[in-house]
């Protein structure tokens, strides 16, 4: 079976909440994008563990050849990630990823699906860190006319379905769907293995394969965005620290209930 990964590459989330916090977060006269170039760049962290969970399907046994692809200027970083964990195919499209919205970056990916021969399975983070949206899965799902799955901790292949437990607010549940499907993968899987140095190594003479949307049979009117980001800012933190005072832990736990009460939070 194909598996394919969509990887995005994303401004280190930690870094970007430091420089905020620290009231050092420039915004570029554009008014759209973030100008510090200290701030490095990595794969989406829920990408990582949609990787993860296709080589977790490969270790149950599963024969299957597992594609991570990632649009945008230059994704060699990623791309030698995902083939350093263990993914067998690597593929950059180069697209100025500004200048695609959800709809465009669905359309690109889907269509890069299409190109490789289909998929069986394809699993994407359950968003991204950068906008926090998460709705290009199920674009790429209506594109791809396949069920999508979303916050999935735990991925099984049988034959000829998928099982998913999600997670969801009030406890978990288990989905099953008709291959081929949509995954989309949340923190709850756990932590992606660690690329060994003999991982390392390879992934330096693997070569991604470069496609441009031309390649994939796409015109700039196919890609033209539906949504425009207008404008970003960085809203103003402020931390605001009270201490109850007490003399014995009921003391305390009193006052914390008298407050709680009276900020209306306890009836």
């Amino acid at each position: 079976m194909r598996i394919v990964v969509c990887a995005k590459e994303v401004l280190d989330p930690d870094a970007v909440n430091t420089y905020a916090v620290a009231g050092r977060l420039e915004i570029g006269e554009d008014g759209r994008s973030i100008t510090q170039a200290a701030i490095p760049r990595l794969m989406n962290a829920y990408d990582e563990q949609a990787i993860e969970a296709a080589l977790r399907i490969r270790d149950a046994g599963v024969d299957c050849t597992i594609h991570v692809v990632s649009a945008g200027a230059d994704q060699a970083d990623v791309l030698k990630q995902g083939a350093a964990m263990g993914a067998d195919e690597i593929a950059s499209i180069t697209v100025d990823a500004s200048s695609l919205d959800h709809h465009g970056a669905a359309r690109l990916l889907a269509t890069y699906v299409e190109h490789v021969g289909g998929a069986d399975l394809v699993l994407c983070g359950r968003q991204a860190s950068d906008d926090d949206q998460g709705v290009v899965p199920a674009l790429m799902g209506e594109a791809l006319d396949m069920p999508v799955v979303t916050i999935a901790r735990a991925v099984e292949v049988t034959s000829g379905a998928v099982r998913v437990t999600r997670v969801t607010p009030d406890a978990e549940e288990i989905v099953e769907a008709d291959l081929p499907a949509i995954v989309t993968i949340s923190n709850e899987l756990g932590q992606p293995r660690y690329p060994t140095t003999a991982g390392r190594i390879a992934a330096r003479r693997k070569q991604a394969t470069a496609l441009s949307p031309e390649d994939l049979g796409l015109s700039s009117d196919d890609l033209q965005p539906r949504a425009v980001l207008t404008k970003q800012f960085v809203p103003s933190v402020q931390g605001n620290c009270e201490f109850l005072t007490g003399e014995t832990p009921a003391q305390l736990a009193a006052s914390l209930i008298e407050r709680l009460r009276a900020d209306q939070v306890l009836p």
